[in-house]
């Protein structure tokens, strides 16, 4: 059975859907005033493994990732400027164009990634009715307050705030650096809803007055739309937003439901590039972009499935150049099956690959809480037993034809895109060659050595191997 690590309980559990056959997952998507960096590509590949292998296991997942298109303040709190209005200022045009050019390049980057679509990408500024409405019920509940044109969360109304962080209320307040807004009854206390000044564009009216809303209501409202206002099976997201971001929709979904917001919280780590975490703050930051124009969509994706997902993962050349090497081993193995496939001769199996023992090593790995490198770690050996059969000719169509399958079957969670060496011989060739073999078979020598003339006219070359016929383009 799958186990994952949730980050609410600090221990792997078995995965039980909620309803049977079908998994809602959230996942906290980026906010979208520049491209993405590596570390959105590790965590969105990690999130697409974790879809892939529930689909894998039978299950139909509703995936949903949001944009955050307003709302996400430069201190990641209820201070700085909204990044995508900053960012507007800098390139001198609209916030949602921002937006606009900005979820373009991410989806532009998820697809080279060979990131599954999601089956809804919805944005806060499409939810702002919906976004008061939540607030509003927050304060009918008292979980919540006006003041001076703003709304904020009580904390002290949620007696479990910091079960997901694992940080105690009094030693945040008594930690609390941040110089406190006047109108906060009580520091830790987090907006819903902002008082937009004057110069602030994407403002609307409510029953506070002009405003935005905070960032982490967002994700509440969109989860509680798309997945139905009860507890759902899967939260998604980056560890460093475990606090503020996580732990704030914690509050205010579970005051707002009286339930859990959800079951598991399955959170990624960092990448880290010379020892530090690479972010946008720091400037230490290499596009998704960047890296797939030097080594390309498969090395990355690899790359970042050779770690699980829960560690830190280093961006170095070296790391990068032993994705590209395995990923050269990975590319010979599947193209070498086909070729044996696609053998004109039939080579019979001397013998046979246990493929079942693979796989349950692969599914063992998977399980524990989606290990990928013990997964692939399966794979190698994989490729390992099939080469020395390669080498001593006892790999036969059969054994091939199952190990591609298995192969296949393993990459449907992997997604790893392998070039292809198959070249497609045309049918006129084929029947040259068959002819060829045919002469042969009768001796007739001359014959086959005037078919073998015609082929290599037209631009193939026939070679006759241990294994059987070979055609290749010249």
């Amino acid at each position: 059975m799958l186990k994952l690590y949730n980050t609410l309980s600090k221990t792997k559990e078995e995965f039980k859907p909620i309803n049977p056959g079908k998994v809602g997952m959230y996942v906290c998507g980026p906010t979208v005033y520049d491209h993405c960096h590596l570390g959105h590509a590790r965590g969105y590949v990690s999130m697409d493994v974790l879809r892939r292998y529930l689909e894998y296991s039978g299950y139909e997942v509703r995936h949903i990732m949001n944009y955050t298109d307003v709302g996400h303040l430069t201190d990641d709190a209820d201070d700085g400027e909204d990044k995508i209005e900053k960012q507007a200022v800098k390139e001198k045009i609209d916030p949602m164009e921002i937006a606009d050019k900005y979820i373009k390049s991410c989806q532009e980057d998820f697809e080279a990634l060979n990131i599954k679509k999601a089956n809804f990408n919805p944005r806060p500024t499409k939810y702002i009715t919906q976004i008061i409405k939540f607030v509003e019920e927050l304060i009918k509940k008292g979980a919540a307050y006006e003041a001076n044109g703003s709304v904020y969360f009580s904390v002290e109304k949620f007696p479990e705030y910091g079960k997901l962080s694992g940080k105690k209320t009094e030693d945040l307040e008594a930690g609390c650096r941040v110089k406190v807004k006047s109108e906060k009854k009580n520091p830790l206390d987090f907006a819903l809803w902002i008082k937009a000044p004057k110069e602030h564009i994407l403002k609307w009216e409510s029953p506070w007055g002009v405003g935005y809303p905070g960032w982490h209501i967002e994700c509440s409202v969109m989860s509680s739309d798309l997945l139905g206002q009860d507890t759902f099976d899967i939260h998604g997201g980056g560890n460093e937003n475990a606090f503020p971001h996580n732990e704030n929709e914690i509050a205010q979904s579970e005051a707002y439901l009286g339930k859990p917001m959800a079951n598991l919280w399955v959170l990624w780590n960092m990448v880290r590039i010379s020892g530090e975490k690479m972010s946008k703050s720091k400037g230490n930051f290499t596009t998704i972009k960047e890296a797939l124009e030097e080594y390309g969509s498969a090395v990355v994706r690899l790359w970042i499935i050779s770690s699980q997902y829960r560690s830190v993962v280093e961006y170095s050349d070296d790391s990068l150049g032993q994705a590209k090497s395995n990923l050269n081993r990975i590319t010979d193995f599947v193209n070498n099956l086909k070729n044996i496939i696609h053998l004109e001769a039939k080579l019979p199996s001397n013998v046979e690959v246990s493929t079942d023992e693979y796989q349950k090593k692969f599914e063992r790995a998977m399980n524990d809480d989606l290990n990928t490198p013990l997964a692939l770690s399966a794979l190698y050996d994989l490729i390992t037993e099939t080469n020395k059969l390669l080498a001593e000719n006892k790999l036969g169509k059969s054994n091939a034809e199952k190990i591609l399958a298995l192969w296949e079957r393993m990459n449907k969670i992997f997604g790893l895109e392998i070039a292809s060496s198959e070249i497609k011989i045309p049918a006129e060739i084929k029947k040259l060659a068959d002819e060829r073999e045919e002469a042969r078979k009768n001796k007739d020598f001359n014959k086959a050595d005037e078919l073998r003339k015609e082929v290599e006219k037209k631009g193939y070359v026939i070679k006759d191997t241990a294994s059987g016929v070979e055609i290749k383009k010249k």
